[in-house]
């Protein structure tokens, strides 16, 4: 069986795929408290019908792709809350659901908008251990490890519908390198964009320059576009013209909105001014190769209502 790319025939036709933005600070906006290890995950317990309400207001303001509640989703994470296996994997699946649901109620609304994507959210080890890992990249595990944290999410995902994984914030190459082999390995007809958070313009948060990261998902099939996401919003352009040196990958981007997270306190600092910004850069995005664009944490359903107002002018 082909590996499935549902980008083609939408890159082809749109100047670029309006992503939708954050899932986890909207949900807060809503009044749930995340001050949890499981973060957005914890809402799948408590309050799934928001998960849905917060993916149908972004289809409703132009996403052209949802991207699931299972970023902080994982067997592990769920166990140290008591809820093992069977249960943990019903969750994972349900993220999915939600997300296609909200899809099929927007296309009874707007049949003519479709299509739209499922991606799945693929968040890092860094992030099941919630002390901001996932910025710094200063964890180990061997291969095995890694496949065998990341196995049991994917299979759910897979299993519950999704189009394509958004193998998400990794600010590790050995961890991307495990995923991108358990793929091949055992998810052979599954694509994925893989996004990166960045120590600087050129190297991913663990320091590994990122020649070396897009030269290895340069020679792999199932990498369908590559990026940045959960970064300052000022960092975007550099680090995108960076890489548009080193691929011919379709690159993605979706930064948030330019505040600073405390992973102690789980807060962000400062003022939201950056949150209306992103279409200011889309320009900039456009030039050096960007063709899956959207919102990190903090950024709204207006902010991706003004990037597909840009997308439908063009």
């Amino acid at each position: 069986m082909p590996l499935n790319n549902p980008l083609t025939s939408i890159l082809a036709r749109d100047p670029f795929l309006v992503l939708d933005g954050a899932l986890a600070t909207e949900l807060e906006a809503r009044g749930c408290n995340l001050a949890d290890s499981l973060w957005s995950a914890k809402v799948l317990l408590e309050q799934p019908e928001l998960i849905y309400q917060v993916h149908l207001d972004y289809f409703r303001a132009g996403a052209q792709c949802a991207i699931t509640a299972s970023y902080q989703a994982s067997e592990a994470g769920f166990a140290t809350r008591g809820i093992e296996g069977a249960q943990a994997r019903e969750l994972m699946i349900k993220s999915v659901a939600l997300a296609r649901e909200a899809r099929t109620d927007y296309l009874k609304e707007k049949p003519q908008d479709g299509p739209l994507l499922v991606a799945g959210s693929v968040g890092p080890y860094g992030a099941f251990l919630a002390d901001g890992s996932e910025y710094r990249g200063d964890y180990q595990c061997s291969a095995a490890e890694f496949a065998d944290f990341h196995r049991p999410r994917i299979a759910a995902l897979v299993e519950g519908g999704v189009d394509l994984l958004a193998c998400e914030t990794l600010p590790s190459f050995s961890e991307l390198q495990a995923l991108t082999a358990l793929l091949a390995q055992a998810f052979p007809q599954t694509g994925a964009w893989f996004t990166f958070t960045l120590r600087d313009a050129e190297h991913l948060s663990d320091g590994t320059p990122l020649s070396q990261v897009a030269a290895h998902l340069n020679a792999c099939p199932q990498a369908l576009a590559l990026g940045i996401n959960c970064v300052a919003l000022e960092s975007t352009d550099a680090s995108l013209r960076h890489l548009s040196s080193l691929t011919a990958l379709p690159l993605v981007v979706y930064p948030n909105s330019g505040e600073t997270y405390d992973a102690a306190s789980k807060r962000w600092s400062h003022g939201a001014e950056g949150c209306h910004q992103l279409v200011d850069h889309l320009p900039a995005w456009r030039d050096a190769g960007a063709r899956l664009i959207g919102g990190c944490c903090r950024t709204t359903p207006a902010d991706i209502a003004a990037l597909a107002a840009v997308r439908r002018q063009v």
